[in-house]
């Protein structure tokens, strides 16, 4: 089994459609599957996708974890729409107590797909100063990649992210985001099943 954390239903629903998942639950968190595939909600926030994601590994045991949704471009390299497999993770806001470096991650990479590094805070990232922080650090940002694969990693599952920019300096405000994402998801997860799905089905079958 292949897992799918996602933040919101905003997000999931193209994949629910793309994938034709049928809902299995509700409580503690809204899960849909199929043959080969379960995608669980977990909600926004660092507390939420660590929760969400531990309960999904401790009683479906997947083979892998990808955490897929939207993330905001810090800077202007990055188009609206564009998917960028997550190389690195940094979170701003959990510094090293001894050094206080940002805490880094490396996620799981498959091969082949335009990379990008990823902020993760709980905070997030809106007025223009903000973003030039961040900037320095990640072309990307969200608020619960880091979460994600620092459960994984805990538990041992290979963990790969994906993310679609939603919004760039340009577009920053909750109405744009919003849109963007109902105008972006379904190309992206049209994107997720024609070019993920068949190399992570392809490397849970190497488990077996």
């Amino acid at each position: 089994m292949i897992g799918i954390v996602m933040a919101t239903m905003l997000e999931a629903a193209s994949f629910i459609k793309t994938l034709e998942l049928l809902k299995e639950s509700d409580t503690p968190f809204p899960i849909y599957n199929n043959d080969k595939v379960r995608l669980i909600i977990g909600g926004i926030g660092k507390t939420n996708s660590a929760m969400a994601t531990a309960h999904f590994i401790e009683k479906y045991r997947p083979i892998c974890i990808c955490n897929t949704g939207a993330a905001g471009s810090t800077n202007n390299e990055y188009v609206l729409g564009e998917t960028y497999h997550i190389k690195k993770i940094v979170e701003p806001d959990r510094p090293d107590l001894k050094t206080g470096i940002p805490c880094e991650q490396i996620p799981h990479i498959l091969s082949g797909f335009p990379l990008a590094v990823l902020s993760t805070r709980d905070a997030p990232v809106h007025d223009i100063e903000d973003r030039v922080n961040v900037s320095k650090m990640a072309g990307l940002a969200d608020m619960e990649g880091a979460a994600v694969n620092q459960v994984c990693s805990h538990f041992k599952t290979r963990c790969f992210l994906f993310k679609f920019v939603s919004d760039t300096p340009e577009h920053m405000s909750n109405r744009e985001i919003i849109r963007n994402i109902k105008l972006y998801s379904n190309t992206f997860s049209e994107f997720f099943c024609i070019s993920v799905m068949p190399r992570l089905l392809e490397l849970a079958s190497c488990e077996l």
